[in-house]
């Protein structure tokens, strides 16, 4: 097997279910702390974070995925992630409950994402794959912050 046959991607928890970002798209891994609040923004937009300097916009991801909100406990992460949009690269941050690790998967098993019996938009979904333990879904974050959306949140967010 090549490892153009596969795809790393970090997984991540947000309630009883499991999803993933390919790491190429994960810049840092960062402790939860509390957002500084930008108005009038949407819902899931949670604020700003410093990381190092960099003013990183910050997005309740449980909120942008249409689940219920959930307050942070002290396996809240954000995920620094690099969401390629049109021309530009945003960084944003995306609050989820917990980080699980960094795995592989074959390409040969992802699944095409399911049309009925799930709460998210299918247009979101990159894949699905079956573990032992359930299953992973393989988020694709430039559908989820296209071009319309990142119109909502560009006055609040720095590109990179």
């Amino acid at each position: 097997m090549t490892a153009a046959r596969e795809i790393q991607a970090v997984t991540f928890g947000l309630g009883a279910e499991t999803f993933a970002v390919p790491v190429a798209l994960v810049r840092e891994i960062l402790d939860y702390r509390t957002p500084f609040h930008i108005p009038n923004g949407p819902d899931y937009l949670l604020g700003l974070i410093d990381m190092r300097g960099e003013g990183v916009t910050t997005i309740d991801f449980r909120l942008r995925l249409g689940l219920p909100p959930a307050a942070a406990t002290p396996n809240t992460r954000i995920l620094v992630v690099d969401v390629p949009v049109g021309d530009r690269v945003l960084v944003l941050g995306l609050v989820v409950d917990r980080v699980i690790e960094v795995s592989t998967f074959d390409v040969d098993r992802i699944g095409a994402a399911p049309d009925i019996g799930v709460r998210w938009p299918s247009e979101y979904i990159a894949g699905v794959v079956k573990r032992a333990d359930g299953f992973v879904v393989l988020v694709d974050v430039t559908r989820i912050f296209s071009n319309a959306e990142v119109d909502r949140i560009a006055p609040h967010a720095l590109a990179a």
